[in-house]
């Protein structure tokens, strides 16, 4: 309506002015800049899903059934090294390809990505898609490391 009304004064009265209107804004909160709103979107993820630590997926993984660690990092970073038994599925194209990949929606899933923010998120997109057993590796790849657990660096298949 605010812009509406000078073009009507216009035609209507004739008269010639000039309107500033504030320009269209989201409130900070709701909608941050840069790595901020994916900083947002990441706590946002977390208040909602479950992590686990590097310990306990040592445990999970000599469990039956053990689960199916998702790598959700981008292929540079799965060329350098994974967690052995992880498979690819990229943040970018997971909900694409993750339900050829993992048809079954009770399947036990860890997600991991660097640091652990991609991985949240796509396990709280994951949970919205129907999966039931998620969990994202807090602190991801790197806390995996520096825990002293082993990482494959052999050259992954194609």
């Amino acid at each position: 309506m605010a812009r509406i009304l000078p073009l009507l004064l216009t035609s209507i009265c004739g008269l010639s002015f000039s309107v500033s209107l504030p320009a269209q804004t989201t409130s900070p909160a709701v909608r941050p800049a840069g790595g901020a709103y994916f900083q947002a979107l990441v706590k946002e993820a977390k208040s909602r899903i479950r992590e686990i630590g590097a310990d306990q997926l040592g445990v999970l993984q000599k469990a039956t059934p053990s689960p199916v660690l998702v790598d959700v990092r981008e292929d540079n970073e799965w060329d350098k090294g994974r967690i052995p038994g992880a498979i690819h599925v990229g943040r970018g194209v997971l909900e694409v390809n993750i339900e050829s990949r993992l048809p079954q929606k009770s399947t036990p899933i860890v997600v991991y990505c660097q640091g652990g923010g991609r991985s949240a998120v796509a396990a709280d997109v994951l949970t919205k898609m129907g999966y039931t057993n998620v969990s994202s590796l807090a602190g991801g790849s790197a806390a995996y490391q520096a825990a002293g657990l082993p990482v494959d660096k052999s050259t992954p298949p194609k």
